[in-house]
């Protein structure tokens, strides 16, 4: 069984909102694209980002082929993304949460001296399904963490990625981090929702576009208690209390050369995350970005910087899929 985390960029409609296709060639070439990674791929399941509409999905899931369940999250961003699921069994929804986890205050988002409603909110919804693969219940949470594309106040109807001074980048940089903050120990709390404690016999996965690499401290706050590591096999194969409620990220499985999933400034990094409960741990066949198969090729991404305007109406992802098979 394959599972895999995808973020599309900018999945919808033509002329449906900020990113979306001028064009229906547009349109049609970008899903072309997606499918055809999709199809190579051939997961059991996917957790994807960046999805606007239901219909867009569908029309993805249609040109796959074959026959596909589709989730989505109720709770966009502002912008109308939002993050779901393609599978080939029915899904079945846990939870569907934009609402920070209990305990975490509003976070600060801007200059502003008063807290608004955003500030209590994870930046898109993160969603939790079940679903039965033959070999019993699989768990999985998806989700899209604040990104590190920091954006500052414009007139409504603009946008604006240059700050006036360093100051403001800063300062928007930190605001930015308090959100991803707030977001990690959410999504944890989503992970501890379905590991009922019970990681070392129930199949969990939490995956998604986590908008860090694996050492930062917020992709840390989702593994839960220390002191266990795939790439530490004497630590991992030695159970200890902290087993049943841990979870392992995948990447040390990943083939060195292909430990990333984006290009930003020339930089390759993983920022995309697929996070496995004990009992999958230890069952993990083989790991990757990209498509299976293909490690002796170079994994060709385009490298993004501060105005993701400049990739509006191109084919395809800035993303690599990350993947595991158990």
């Amino acid at each position: 069984m394959l599972v895999g985390t995808w973020n599309l960029e900018n999945l919808m409609l033509p002329r449906s909102g900020d990113g979306a296709p001028a064009t229906e060639a547009e349109y049609e070439a970008k899903v072309a694209a997606l499918a055809s990674v999709i199809a190579a791929l051939d997961p059991a399941l996917l957790g994807v980002q960046e999805v606007v509409q239901e219909e867009a999905l569908a029309d993805l899931a249609k040109a796959v082929g074959g026959e596909w369940h589709i989730a989505l999250s109720r709770h966009a961003d502002r912008r109308g993304i939002r993050v779901g699921f393609l599978s080939r069994t029915p899904l079945r929804t846990r939870r569907d949460t934009h609402v920070f986890a209990e305990g975490l205050r509003p976070v600060q988002g801007d200059d502003g001296t008063e807290p608004g409603p955003h500030d209590r909110e994870t930046s898109r919804g993160f969603l939790a399904v079940e679903t039965d693969t033959g070999d019993g219940v699989l768990h999985v949470a998806v989700a899209h963490l604040k990104s590190k594309l920091l954006s500052y106040p414009a007139p409504p109807g603009k946008s604006r990625f240059q700050p006036h001074d360093e100051a403001e980048r800063a300062r928007f940089g930190a605001y930015a981090l308090y959100r991803r903050a707030a977001e990690a120990a959410t999504l944890r709390a989503v992970a501890d929702f379905l590991l009922e404690g019970a990681g070392t016999e129930r199949d969990v996965i939490v995956l998604g576009d986590m908008n860090d690499v694996v050492d930062a401290a917020t992709t840390q706050i989702l593994l839960g208690p220390p002191g266990s590591e795939l790439d530490r096999p004497r630590a991992f194969h030695k159970s200890d209390l902290g087993d049943p409620f841990r979870l392992w990220d995948i990447a040390p499985c990943i083939p060195e050369e292909r430990r990333f999933s984006r290009v930003s400034f020339g930089r390759a990094e993983l920022i995309d995350h697929v996070l496995v409960s004990h009992r999958l741990a230890g069952r993990i066949a083989e790991a990757g970005t990209g498509l299976p198969g293909h490690r002796d090729d170079a994994l060709v991404l385009p490298s993004v910087g501060e105005d993701p305007r400049q990739r509006v109406g191109t084919p395809g992802s800035d993303h690599a899929p990350v993947w595991v098979r158990v």
